[in-house]
């Protein structure tokens, strides 16, 4: 089966539901049983069968059954958010006196995870230079359970070598874990790369309309029983309605993901040809630091990246962005609406060094014309310029 039509028929079982094309919202909490002998197995139920709200409904099999068929893993597990996707996947290996080995890229909760619930309970971590690649192995050590990467990395994009850290990890016992969020499961397939489980915040390309809160965790078959036991024993679920909103995008995720990159590709291109901007960092352009690895093991990019403009004083920066036509300010990304913010990657760093060189930014490249988005952000170095 071809990409786009798994895209279309992952997770879709129509004469479950009547015939319903697509696998209806369960709104539920207590399951029934007639019997004291289906009683007693009811907690020994196991997907796609219902036991209880919070362990499971058609709609959450629906969507968890697509996003693992698209990753290519064993199961997947559905979360209220992406944050809760990553503390699900950390917590299945956290236990006193393990080691986790993080990305010095990572996404900032991911870190403050890490510095403090996870450093309560006994666990302590050390940051790497997402760069390293197989030299990872000289971090590894006897009590690391895992190693967790983010390709490329939140705000700077550094594309990481997944297959040699995951070589080096699975070698000395450790498990792999891969936010992957950027490329989605369609333009990194981690299981093919030696990933152990892959986390998405489903809320940006997954569920794409930027009006949902959503997690996964996508598992190995070694892995994916420690992983549910963990989500279950946790209390994680997340609500119907966003669970059918989040299956509702995986339908229209492949020809959005190309418009997003073509779009994408195209400002990263003209901001390159701009004199305010420094450089653009974007892992698909031919002389990123990135793109050799991003090329080998990638088969597309998103509309998410970043670049840096000169320095500025604040006030040329606020004249920048306050008056943006199309583009807007704002946590999250992956939806169909642009968004462009300053960022500080250089304050969350402990064992790298960030220097931009100026100010970064971080851009997320819609849906709309990519003609209208130049304009946009050509007003905005006019403004910037004008202020200076």
């Amino acid at each position: 089966m071809k990409e786009d039509t798994k895209i279309v028929r992952a997770g879709r079982h129509p004469a479950q539901h009547g015939g319903a094309v697509n696998t209806p919202v369960y709104h539920v909490s207590t399951v029934l049983v007639d019997t004291l002998e289906e009683l007693e197995g009811l907690r020994q139920r196991k997907p796609p069968v219902m036991a209880y709200g919070r362990r499971g409904t058609p709609t959450s099999h629906a969507f968890e059954e697509a996003v693992a068929e698209l990753e290519g893993g064993a199961g997947c597990v559905s979360f209220p958010s992406g944050l809760a996707a990553i503390s699900g996947a950390l917590l299945t290996y956290a236990e006193t006196g393990a080691h986790f080995l993080i990305s010095d890229s990572a996404y900032g909760p991911t870190r403050r995870l890490c510095d403090t619930l996870l450093k309560r309970l006994g666990v302590t971590t050390d940051y790497y230079d997402p760069l390293i690649g197989g030299d990872i192995a000289n971090l590894i050590k006897d009590n690391t359970k895992i190693v967790f990467t983010e390709s490329p990395g939140s705000l700077t994009f550094e594309v990481q070598d997944i297959p040699a850290i995951a070589a080096a990890a699975h070698e000395r016992g450790a498990k792999v874990l891969m936010d992957n969020t950027w490329a989605s499961p369609i333009y990194f397939k981690p299981f093919d790369h030696g990933v152990d489980l892959s986390i998405q915040a489903a809320t940006k390309y997954i569920v794409g309309h930027s009006d949902a809160m959503l997690g996964t965790v996508t598992a190995n078959e070694e892995c994916l029983e420690a992983l549910q036991e963990t989500t279950y024993s946790m209390g994680f679920a997340a609500g119907p309605d966003d669970l059918y909103l989040g299956t509702r995008g995986i339908r229209t995720i492949g020809v959005r993901l190309r418009q997003h990159m073509e779009s994408g590709l195209n400002v990263a291109r003209w901001l390159q040809s701009r004199p305010e901007v420094v450089r653009v960092i974007h892992p698909g352009l031919p002389n990123d630091p990135g793109h050799a690895l991003w090329q080998r093991d990638f088969t597309g990019a998103s509309g998410l990246f970043a670049f840096v403009i000169k320095s500025c004083p604040r006030a040329a920066l606020e004249a920048m962005v306050n008056h943006f036509k199309y583009f807007g300010m704002g946590a999250s990304w992956g939806g169909y609406e642009s968004l462009c913010m300053p960022t500080s990657p250089e304050k969350m760093r402990t064992v790298t060094t960030w220097e931009p060189g100026g100010q970064c930014m971080r851009i997320h490249v819609g849906l709309e014309d990519v003609d209208d988005l130049i304009e946009d952000l050509s007003s905005a170095f006019d403004r910037l310029n004008a202020a200076m």
